[in-house]
């Protein structure tokens, strides 16, 4: 099954005069978009965890609780939590209480974290990065199975004959991977579903991703699993207007990541290249992002796509147009395109 969705990770938003607005409008904004996007037919809404003072969504799976109590069809979560630094149990705990709330619409992306604000934040040694997300990855896929648990490892408490509540169906659950071989064949080996983080570059480099993790789900002797993409984007009616208004904002956010995450300042041309046909932003007017998606779920074997929109700087109303525009005619474009027999 083909399906759609957009994930944020709750960027601070400005208001019309280009004033940030403070964490608690912003919030109540996420809210709204994640209402509208129930209301244009996209199949998934995700809330990435994230602990800094221009991405304050650190308790994504309450604000995903509101989001259910005024919808009715949408999947609802994580995009991603940041599993090394938190408790696998109180995880399961919290996205099975949302699965129950939605009526058995939750979701959940886990990763290791590119952003390790929460490592110090919750008292976590980086230097068990590996260590962390393995032996919690394994509890987690342990939690899921249903029943008493039992456990045992280096970076949490044992646990014998565990009960873990409240009782819930399996939920999906995702590895999300931005480069990492080794994440890969974590996915394939638990049976969760792969979801590829291209925020630069072209796509296609993940190809290899792809193969590696339908190899591994054969080898381990299980079905096929989704594959998803998870990419920036932005859309207005036109090409120029999209690029015009993503461009000053994007350019402010990288270059302030990058003084800690080692990414390059951009340039008007390394954007050029970002937004055109060989790049990972999905910037555009409806037809030119329709087109792109297409062309790289394709190229990467995915049945998922979800559009990372919105990022500091964007106005509320700005991201409400998007999200408008990707649901009622992005999307369809898509269905279009990839129901088209290949050349």
């Amino acid at each position: 099954m083909i399906t759609f969705g957009l994930d944020t990770f709750g960027d601070v938003t400005n208001d019309a005069e280009g004033k940030p607005l403070t964490h608690a409008e912003t919030i109540r904004n996420l809210v709204e978009q994640g209402v509208l996007a129930d209301r244009v037919g996209l199949d998934f809404f995700g809330i990435g965890e994230h602990h800094t003072p221009d991405m304050p969504l650190s308790a994504a799976d309450v604000v995903l609780a509101a989001i259910a109590a005024r919808t009715s069809e949408i999947h609802l979560g994580s995009a991603v939590t940041v599993l090394s630094s938190d408790d696998p149990v109180r995880v399961f705990q919290r996205y099975s209480t949302l699965n129950a709330v939605s009526g058995g619409r939750a979701e959940v992306i886990l990763g290791r974290g590119s952003s390790v604000d929460s490592f110090p934040l919750f008292g976590y040694d980086l230097a068990d990065y590996e260590d962390l997300f393995e032996e919690k990855t394994h509890l987690f896929a342990e939690l899921l199975k249903g029943g008493p648990v039992t456990w045992q490892g280096k970076t949490r408490a044992t646990l014998h004959e565990q009960d873990v509540v409240p009782h819930t169906d399996p939920f999906p659950t995702w590895i999300g991977v931005g480069g990492s071989p080794q994440s890969v064949v974590r996915a394939a080996s638990h049976g969760f579903s792969l979801m590829l983080a291209i925020i630069g570059g072209h796509p296609r480099r993940f190809a290899p991703f792809s193969e590696l993790y339908l190899h591994a789900l054969e080898k381990f002797g299980r079905t096929p699993l989704p594959i998803g993409i998870h990419s920036p984007g932005h859309v207005a009616p036109t090409d120029e207007q999209a690029q015009e208004e993503f461009w000053p904002h994007y350019l402010d956010v990288i270059s302030r990541l990058g003084k800690t995450r080692g990414f390059a300042t951009p340039t008007p041309q390394s954007y050029a290249h970002e937004v055109g046909p060989h790049g990972a932003l999905f910037v555009g007017s409806p037809d030119t992002v329709a087109e792109k998606m297409a062309r790289t779920m394709k190229e990467l074997k995915a049945s998922r796509f979800d559009l990372k929109y919105g990022i500091g700087g964007l106005s509320h109303e700005s991201l409400m147009r998007t999200i408008e525009l990707y649901g009622t005619e992005v999307v369809p474009k898509v269905r279009e395109l990839l129901a088209q027999p290949s050349a």
